[in-house]
């Protein structure tokens, strides 16, 4: 499975000033966040969860294969079966959840798993996450731009608030198309951010080198 944009950023971006003891990355896929959150943290508890087979086996393979094996673990399951069964809570729970709510699907079943919202939907997600979630916890995510109301809406009702918004486009003159937002139990007004990617076609801006330059061997 190819590694996007949409992780890399949301594993970079997220705070760790709470120095979790332990994190949760729901639908791991690749376990690319789970990762980079093992590389910047020391977190002693990192766990992961994901549902499709081919996913998770390569999710295992890329924890047992890094020098933070000790410290990741995945889990195959959905995360209606994972809350029913582990009673921890996590400092910090973050997810890449799928985008696609689009009234389609392709040839490929694993494909659209991983990429159709009805495999995880967004009040599954917010109610699991606000079970698993630590008083002083926080629940990172990506999201279309489009979705970030109606989602902050539902984390409302689950006594989750954003405390933090970046909202992301690709270059200066292009529209705003992602939100990264962390949410905790705590009501006070979000500081807001915004992030540029690209000056030109892979020509970077300084501040997103300055953010994911730590994850990628050329940047």
């Amino acid at each position: 499975m190819k590694i996007g944009t949409d992780g890399v950023l949301l594993g970079a971006w997220v705070s760790l000033e709470n120095n979790p003891f332990s994190i949760l990355d729901i639908g791991a896929g690749t376990g690319i966040i789970a990762l980079q959150l093992a590389q910047r943290s020391n977190a002693e508890m990192i766990d992961a969860i994901e549902i499709e087979e081919d996913a998770y086996e390569q999710c295992v393979d890329n924890f047992e294969n890094s020098p933070w094996g000790d410290r990741l673990f995945c889990y195959h399951a959905s995360l209606e079966e994972f809350v029913e069964e582990i009673d921890d809570t996590y400092d910090i729970i973050i997810s890449n959840p799928p985008f696609y709510s689009e009234d389609y699907k392709t040839s490929s079943e694993s494909r659209d798993k991983a990429r159709f919202a009805e495999s995880l939907p967004f009040d599954e997600l917010i109610g699991g996450a606000s079970q698993m979630l630590s008083d002083d916890g926080i629940f990172a995510i990506i999201l279309p731009r489009k979705e970030e109301e109606n989602f902050i809406f539902l984390a409302s009702e689950k006594n989750l608030f954003p405390k933090r918004i970046c909202r992301v486009r690709g270059t200066e003159t292009s529209e705003e198309k992602r939100s990264l937002i962390e949410f905790s139990f705590r009501n006070t007004p979000p500081k807001t951010e915004k992030l540029t990617i690209e000056i030109s076609r892979h020509n970077y801006t300084e501040e997103y080198k300055n953010l994911v330059k730590d994850f990628y061997l050329k940047m």
